[in-house]
This record gives C-alpha cells, sequence and structure tokens, in this order.
C-alpha cells in the first residue's frame, strides 16, 4: 500500500505520453483515475506486481481471481465477486510502463509472471481489457481479440478497450 502514489504517477506519465498515438488528450485525462488507476484490491490480493530499478517502479501490472476486467478504484460497476477456475478465465489486469522504459521486456516478464501465479491459482485460462497501446503484447503472447467495447468516461467521451483471451494448451 506504500507504493500507491508511486504507482499512480507511474499510470499517470505512463497514460500521457506511452498512450498518445492511441488517444486523445481528452480521453487520456477523462480515464486517469477511473479506466486507468490504481485497483487497491489487486494490491490486497498480492496478485499486483512492480518492476523496480535503482529503487523506483518502472513497470507494473497483474491478475486477478475477481470478475472485473480492468478499472481502477473508482470505476462504477465494479465487479468483485471471485471467479471460478474450473469455469472462468483469470483476469489479466493493469500493466502500465514508465517511459523511457519501453521495449525492454518488462511488460513480458510481468505478463509471464501474471500467468504462471493464475495457472498455480488453477486458471486454465486468461482474458484481459487490452488498450490499443497494449493489443501488440498480448498478440505476441497468444491472446486473441474476443469483442471491443467502450469504456464511459466523463463528459460523454468513451475510450474503446479489446477484450482479449487466451487458453492454455
Amino acid at each position: 500500500m506504500a507504493d500507491i502514489p508511486a504507482l499512480k504517477a507511474l499510470i499517470n506519465e505512463s497514460v500521457m505520453v506511452l498512450q498518445a498515438d492511441d488517444y486523445s488528450e481528452a480521453q487520456r485525462q477523462a480515464a486517469l483515475g477511473t479506466v486507468f488507476g490504481v485497483d487497491t484490491q489487486l494490491i490486497l490480493d498480492q496478485t499486483y506486481f512492480v518492476i523496480e530499478r535503482d529503487g523506483q517502479i518502472v513497470a507494473c501490472g497483474g491478475w486477478s481471481y475477481r470478475r472485473t476486467l480492468y478499472g481502477a478504484d473508482a470505476l462504477a460497476g465494479r465487479e468483485d465477486n471471485t471467479l471460478d477456475p474450473k469455469v472462468d478465465p483469470a483476469r489479466i489486469r493493469a500493466f502500465f510502463v514508465k517511459p523511457g522504459w519501453t521495449r525492454r521486456g518488462l511488460g513480458s516478464q510481468i505478463l509471464t509472471a501474471c500467468e504462471a501465479a493464475a495457472e498455480a491459482a488453477g486458471f486454465r485460462r486468461f482474458d484481459l481489457g487490452a488498450t490499443l497501446t497494449g493489443i501488440p503484447l498480448y498478440q505476441a503472447y497468444g491472446y486473441e481479440p474476443i469483442e471491443t467495447t467502450q469504456a464511459q468516461m466523463a463528459g460523454g467521451l468513451s475510450l474503446p478497450i479489446v477484450r482479449m483471451g487466451k487458453a492454455l494448451s
């Protein structure tokens, strides 16, 4: 929980810089704190990972055994009831990398750790809500698009989110 201020700063910087080619500034600003942001339930569940370099968090991401697919604490409509690993896919959640630290395999390291932890918990399938920016990473690891939805935000804005899935072979 002590890392929350650093996580918020990392998420804000990541969204505003790295997602600039895929979303307008208005969309990115509206999404911060609701669609994008810290989900303390992941921290409490101990399913959220960070990578530090020189005492600074440079990447974060996690997985969940709860129904919510994406979003921060303030996102309306959260569903924190637990999933059944026999029938439900685990959720891959909240991946962000600090600008200047991309293309170093940090997202891949966290994704691999998340999948391994979810598999150890009995899950055989994974779902996630990808940003347009994140799609290439997830496709490289075998995730397939399922559907595109629109996250509704303040000011009548929306943000496309691509639900993707993967099953273990």
